[in-house]
């Protein structure tokens, strides 16, 4: 079943029209969260990534669009698939209504949800082959709406058939002044010793909910030092770890890039400690 601003459709049916302007223009934002035995991963985090970003591109936001109501659209919706005891995937995108050009005639917006079971409740770092290779062929902006999760998103697409045509599991994209600044769906974290590195926002890298997350992790360790700072190219090759971050996978090693194989120990002590923030705010 699909949630359409609060009615509960099946799956085939036919919703929206050719002038949706998510289709149309690409003007849509949308969030990707774990739902685990009738918690949501961190939702308060995505609930205002979420606002915040309608209020950026002057979306209207609905009186009825509180903390507590999208969430009980989303548990009502994972309810009609008969997947909450279980871990599910949960998409809310919302996008503004009908009409216009560039110009819209409104402002205001509906929302659709959309869940498929997952096969953990748990984050689990899947090791073995993962090489990622730079795409260059197109550059992410360094600007605010590179930070948002829009679905305008075609570079991420032909970069991932960039991927697919040559073998690789992800590619990592470069912005305006060729600094890497993420993957095709995570953004980058890069170890040195006991140094982890991840561009900064201003770079143009997604606003990501699991790298925020991992960013609070890091800072309060004894053992590591965070870095949030521009990343090159050049210090691919040079790291100890590279590894990728997202809502659904939590943490994903890259095992190889170019000539240079990568272990992740760090990854693996993260990714636990990720769990446990995780489980902290179902109990919370």
């Amino acid at each position: 079943m699909i949630n359409f601003n609060g009615v509960l459709f099946p799956n085939d049916k036919e919703l929206l029209t050719g002038n949706n302007r998510g289709l149309k223009f690409g003007d849509a934002l949308f969030e990707t969260l774990r739902f685990v035995n009738g918690t949501l991963f961190f939702w308060e985090d995505h609930y205002f990534r979420l606002m915040a970003s309608m209020r950026i591109l002057r979306m209207e936001i609905p009186m009825a669009f509180t903390l507590e109501y999208l969430e009980e659209e989303i548990m009502k919706t994972v309810a009609a698939n008969k997947s909450e005891s279980g871990a599910v995937r949960v998409r809310l995108t919302v996008f503004r209504n009908d009409g216009g050009w560039y110009a819209p005639t409104t402002n205001e917006v509906s929302f659709v949800i959309e869940t498929s079971v997952l096969e953990s409740p748990f984050y689990l770092l899947q090791e073995g082959n993962y090489e990622v290779e730079l795409f260059k062929d197109f550059y992410v902006n360094k600007d605010m709406l590179s930070n948002l999760k829009t679905t305008n998103k075609a570079l991420n697409v032909v970069a991932s058939v960039f991927a697919q045509e040559n073998g690789y599991a992800n590619c990592l994209l470069v912005n305006t002044d060729k600094q890497v600044v993420e993957a095709i769906n995570g953004n980058l974290f890069v170890v040195n010793g006991n140094q982890i590195k991840t561009a900064p926002l201003s770079d143009g890298c997604l606003d990501g909910i699991i790298r925020k997350k991992l960013m609070e992790i890091i800072s309060a360790s004894e053992d590591l030092e965070l870095l949030e700072a521009s990343v090159s190219p050049f210090e691919l090759q040079k790291a100890d770890e590279l590894f990728l971050t997202n809502s659904i996978k939590g943490i994903q090693p890259i095992s190889r890039y170019r000539k240079k194989e990568f272990g992740c120990e760090v990854a693996k002590s993260l990714v636990g400690k990720l769990n446990a923030k995780a489980r902290l705010a179902q109990t919370s």
